[in-house]
Order: structure tokens, then sequence, then C-alpha cells
């Protein structure tokens, strides 16, 4: 059966009434994102050049060698990019992990990861490697280990070994998510909070007779649903569904409609850049800022990248 809902357009802004799931459906423009495309054109860097490649999200940063030491104003400006674009991508980068590994910490202390081996000599260094026996997994939007009380605040992708076709990385803009919302829907999150558990990702990666103490080592955390960031002071929203169990509080059938809702913010294309690897690629991610979804496209192809996460504060409203 097909339904006709009444649409109105006042100057330039369309108005449209219809619901889903009880809450408000988006509807362009996205003037929001047109003001955020046009602020960081406007920007200039002293060393280095950046490339837009999405309206609101990500640049190509070139004119920096990542295998050399860096002068801090150069990491200076590098964060400053960083938190500016969300997310940086950087080209013909043949770092060592030693050197991936430096240039990470000019950023702040490293995570270990205790559920995906490092498959390296260095414990910081995460090791992804995809295959025909292995296939990807990643391919669901998400900010990296929520589950933690001080989640990663960004992290440094090196790609190694990269499919002809397919594997491609996409991001999504968590400021533009939550600025695209409703005011009444920002209304009813503003002081919710998310409960995060590893399980609901991880759990059956533990072995059995290990689950009672890795949960006693990680229990389950609550974070802001609206999040302010620590570097800029902007809001964003910090919910994703791969490690979301429910909104603390709420009613178990209202609690998944409204992580729903609010995950589906990271489908609209106009939020998203996407990134196609070559060997010796870099994207460095701010991973309060944005959400990331690997492309399993590939299979049964070869995908090797390496990964170090910067440990951040935690995540204050």
């Amino acid at each position: 059966m097909e339904t006709t809902a009444k649409t109105a357009d006042v100057g330039h802004r369309m108005i449209q009434p219809s619901r889903l799931d009880g809450y408000p459906l988006i509807v362009g423009p996205f003037t929001h994102v047109a003001a955020e495309r046009d602020r960081l054109s406007a920007l200039r860097w002293q060393h280095l050049e950046a490339r837009q490649v999405g309206a609101s999200i990500g640049a190509e940063i070139s004119g920096v060698d990542l295998t050399a030491p860096l002068a801090a104003e150069v990491i200076a400006e590098i964060r400053q990019a960083l938190h500016e674009y969300k997310v940086i991508f950087f080209r013909d980068q043949p770092m060592t992990p030693e050197q991936h590994i430096a240039f990470a910490k000019r950023f702040g202390e490293l995570e270990i990861h205790p559920f995906i081996p490092s498959n390296t000599a260095q414990p910081e260094l995460v090791r992804f490697e995809k295959s025909a026996e292995v296939a990807g997994f990643e391919n669901s939007w998400h900010h990296d280990v929520t589950w933690r009380p001080q989640p990663s605040m960004g992290a440094v992708l090196h790609g190694i070994s990269i499919p002809a076709l397919g594997g491609d990385t996409l991001f999504s803009d968590m400021y533009a998510a939550y600025e695209s919302l409703d005011d009444e829907t920002k209304e009813l999150i503003e002081n919710l909070d998310a409960v995060h558990d590893y399980t609901q990702a991880f759990g059956r990666f533990v072995p059995e007779e290990q689950r009672a103490q890795m949960r006693v080592q990680h229990p389950a955390v609550t974070h802001p649903v609206v999040c302010t960031h620590a570097a800029t002071g902007r809001r964003h929203l910090y919910v994703n569904r791969v490690f979301v169990s429910h909104i603390d509080g709420m009613d178990a059938d209202e609690s998944r409609a409204l992580i729903d809702r609010l995950c589906r913010q990271a489908d609209a294309p106009e939020h998203q850049c996407r990134f196609q690897w070559e060997p010796d690629s870099i994207a460095f991610w701010d991973n309060r800022a944005v959400q990331h979804y690997a492309a399993s496209d590939y299979w049964p192809a070869i995908r090797v990248m390496e990964r170090a996460s910067i440990i951040g504060p935690r995540p204050a409203r």
C-alpha cells in the first residue's frame, strides 16, 4: 500500500512531518554540513597541505614524512588537522613498526588490546590479517573500544597489504550526526547514558573458563549518549551498534528503538567520507568524533593492516 506524506517548502528548507519508529526523519538540505564544508575549505596550514575528501570530514595530508622524526610544531599542526577534519590520510608512508609506534606515541600513551592479539613483536600494534581463510568482520559502524572507561582518543592505521579492489574504510562525522537531530531528540538524549559492553562483540572470542575473570577486569561501563569533545568543546553522538547494549534506565523496547535511531545517523552519506587504500597509506582518525566501517568486499583477497591506538580521557557530558 502506498502512502503519501505532505511536504511543505519553506524557502529552501524542506519540512517533512512523517515519522519512522516514533522519531523524526532527517530531511535535507544539510545546512550544518555545508557550513562545516565552507569552514574547512578556508583553513590554511604552515607545515602541511590538506585536500578535503568529504564535505565535513576527512582530508588527505601531504608534505609530511611520517617515517622521520617530526618537530614539535609539525606534530602540533597534525593534531590540529585531526581535530578539524576528524580523520586525516597520508600516502606513501613506508613506516616500520617502530616508526609507527614512535609516531603514534607523539599523541599520547598507547593501549594494548586485551582481546585482539597484536601478532607483532610490538604489543601496542594490533595486526589485522584477512584472507580467504579469515574473512573481515569490521563491517559495522563503530567507535573503537568504547567498553573501556577511557576509550581510544584516536587510532593510526597503516595499510600493509591492500586488495587490488575493495577493502575501503568509511568514516562518519559524529558532530554532524548530532547536529542533524531535531530539537525534540536532542532534548530527549541530553542527559542519557549508554551502557557499553565488550561482550557484545568480543564475548565469543573469550574462552569460557576465562569469562568470569575477564568480566571482573572489564565490567560494562556507561558513557554519555552526547559527549563534549575534550579538545574541541563540540558536542557529538557517542553511541554505536557494536558495543552499546542498552540505554541506562530506559525500557528495553524504547532503548532498542532509540539506539537504532541514533546509530542510523552514521548511515547518512552526507556525514561520510570514504578512503581507498594503497600500500603504505595511513589513516589517523579521532575516535571520539567519528565512527568507522571497514568494507568487507574484497574476499578472498589478502588485506593486512596494523593499528596503534592512543588512550584518551573518559568521555564527559
